[in-house]
């Protein structure tokens, strides 16, 4: 059954959150590597999760800002660690995590041939094929062995940050009531003290660590992210942080978080902003998360939803609730109760 776009609706949002923590990402009854033949370079038939409204075209930035604008220095002395799941990778052999040097062992084929290499990502490679039957061309990608997972809890608990979670990411099939975190193209292994590159996620949905170049982030990366997600559809406002580009992105964030705690955040992990990017922010006190409650979402904005997401969006990534504490958190007590009544009645 083909897997409709997901509306933000409020139905059985709860329902949908918590299956995002804990959903399938690929399906099982694959084999590994898996491999997939598109004839034409057809779409598949499953439809993204995207957010009503307008398309959000930012308008484009003079380049003589972006030239200004030098990256945040760091002092040594204060790095960073995952609360959880942070040795995962360390106790594991390097064939677990070390995908550049995997070889595809190239399994029957199919009745196609593989005419030239296309392209790769980390987790799959991209070839022109040609059907031997009747000649027409199709692509074959073939997908690297990334095991069955459960949504973010699960994925971190196997070492995996997926840093990319947004709406496009999340697939719903409401049928059935599944949900699939999709697009792993930006996942990577979390290994502690490890630094990463920042130019990953998408800019509404970037945590302030990216924005700052803190580079030894972790999964609660993915929280952040979910929690700009979760706002947007509490408060109706989609994307929730309207940045124009990744420096009016950390300006966005700040109006609403304020700079204070901004700057708490830098001096804890001693990070230095560019003398540009500091005058750009500016200062701004924190905005009380009731300024964002109107007549139209005031029924979705109640008082444990507004608490969720304000331990979500938390400047400092090591305050933010793992993806199992965000699963316990009261605002999900609804579905829990019905899950219990409808097991105990069965």
């Amino acid at each position: 059954m083909a897997i409709r776009p997901f509306q933000f609706t409020f139905s059985h949002d709860r329902l949908r959150l918590i299956s995002l923590f804990r959903s399938k990402l690929v399906p099982s009854s694959l084999p590994f590597p898996y491999i997939f033949v598109s004839r034409h370079f057809a779409a598949s038939a499953a439809t993204p999760l995207h957010p009503r409204g307008r398309h959000l075209r930012p308008p484009s930035q003079p380049d003589t800002l972006a030239q200004k604008i030098g990256k945040s220095t760091r002092r040594p002395g204060a790095s960073s660690k995952a609360r959880v799941y942070a040795d995962v990778n360390v106790v594991r052999p390097k064939e677990y995590w070390d995908y550049e040097s995997l070889t595809v062992q190239w399994g029957e084929q199919d009745d196609y041939e593989v005419v030239r290499k296309v392209g790769r990502g980390k987790y799959s490679e991209v070839f022109e094929g040609v059907h031997c039957t009747d000649n027409e061309k199709c692509v074959i990608k073939i997908l690297k062995p990334v095991k069955k997972k459960k949504a973010l809890d699960y994925c971190h608990s196997q070492g995996i940050m997926h840093r990319d979670v947004k709406p496009h990411n999340v697939m719903i099939d409401h049928e059935q009531r599944k949900l699939r975190l999709i697009d792993w193209g930006l996942a990577e292994f979390y290994h502690p003290g490890k630094e990463y590159n920042v130019r990953v996620a998408s800019r509404y949905f970037k945590g302030p660590e990216l924005l700052v170049d803190l580079q030894d982030y972790d999964y609660s990366l993915d929280l952040w992210s979910l929690g700009c997600m979760f706002a947007g559809m509490i408060f109706r406002k989609e994307p929730f942080f309207y940045g124009h580009d990744n420096y009016d992105q950390l300006v966005k964030i700040a109006k609403v978080l304020g700079t204070d705690e901004l700057n708490a955040y830098l001096n804890k992990y001693r990070i230095e902003l560019d003398p540009h990017l500091a005058a750009l922010v500016g200062r701004h006190s924190r905005k009380p998360w009731a300024k964002f409650i109107n007549v139209e979402n005031q029924h979705l904005a109640v008082p444990e939803a507004i608490d969720f997401v304000d331990k979500l969006l938390q400047y400092d990534h090591q305050e933010r609730p793992t993806a199992k504490e965000a699963m316990a958190h009261p605002y999900f007590n609804p579905i829990k109760n019905a899950e219990s009544s409808r097991i105990r009645t069965q």
